[in-house]
């Protein structure tokens, strides 16, 4: 298989998961939506899917990272090639960037009957509850160090799962969310928080804020890559002794 073959699996893969991931999050906070309101375990949820349906659709060609800190973090531990990095991480940018804009324009006319500017971004980007950039940098940190982890385990060649790979790892997205994704909104991923951050900016979104780069290019990009690899070197730590 190619190396482009795997980059437009990637770019793919992560286009479906923001597809329907910012379009549960669409769902649930936009004015007249038919889920507004609907709460926290719907969007979790949403996001849960959004992984498995992604990681279904193209894992047999790419792996389905769909994650720059999946990326990173595999090949920090020898479990994938640096020369292919860079071209992974592009094509998630890309991927996560048109599966925004395919969200505002299913969604239009909803964002031009929210006022809330703040829950427009929302839609996009992730926004911390309380903002503290430290302590949002290690919330990111941790909630990516336990995707990691999880992913590790599910794939583990001992575990007899068969096909159930993605399911497992939607579910354990969806477990992220419920437990660890309050403080932040749990981006646990740059290009899912980078491609839809600047879609948010360029689109002509109706009484938009600012899309709040001071802390987009630091806590959602960062946090994740070190918690990526953090993840990855504690489950390799752990099999070693084994």
């Amino acid at each position: 298989m190619s190396d482009f073959a795997k980059y437009l699996a990637e770019f793919f893969g992560t286009m479906i998961l923001i597809w329907l991931g910012d379009g549960v999050v669409a769902n649930v906070v936009l004015n007249k939506s038919k889920g507004q309101n609907s709460g926290w375990i719907v969007i979790t949820a949403g996001w849960g899917f959004a992984v498995m349906v992604g990681a279904y659709t193209v894992g047999w060609l790419s792996g389905a990272h769909l994650n720059p800190a999946v990326t990173i973090g595999l090949a920090t531990i020898g479990k994938f090639s640096w020369s292919l990095v860079p071209g992974y991480i592009i094509a998630q940018v890309l991927g996560a960037f048109v599966g925004a804009i395919i969200v505002y324009l299913m969604y239009i006319d909803h964002f031009a009957a929210t006022e809330d500017p703040t829950a427009k971004l929302g839609t996009f980007a992730t926004i911390p509850a309380i903002r503290n950039l430290g302590k949002n940098f290690i919330t990111e940190a941790f909630g990516t160090a336990m995707l990691l982890i999880g992913i590790l385990g599910i794939t583990n060649s001992n575990n007899p799962i068969g096909g159930m790979g993605p399911l497992l790892v939607g579910l354990l997205v969806w477990a992220i969310g419920l437990s660890l994704g309050g403080p932040t909104g749990y981006a646990i991923n740059p290009a899912r928080d980078f491609g839809p951050r600047l879609a948010h900016a360029i689109l002509p979104i109706p009484g938009k804020r600012d899309s709040d780069w001071g802390y987009g290019l630091i806590v959602p990009i960062f946090g994740p890559i070190v918690g990526g690899i953090i993840g990855a070197w504690i489950y390799q730590l752990i099999m070693s002794v084994h």
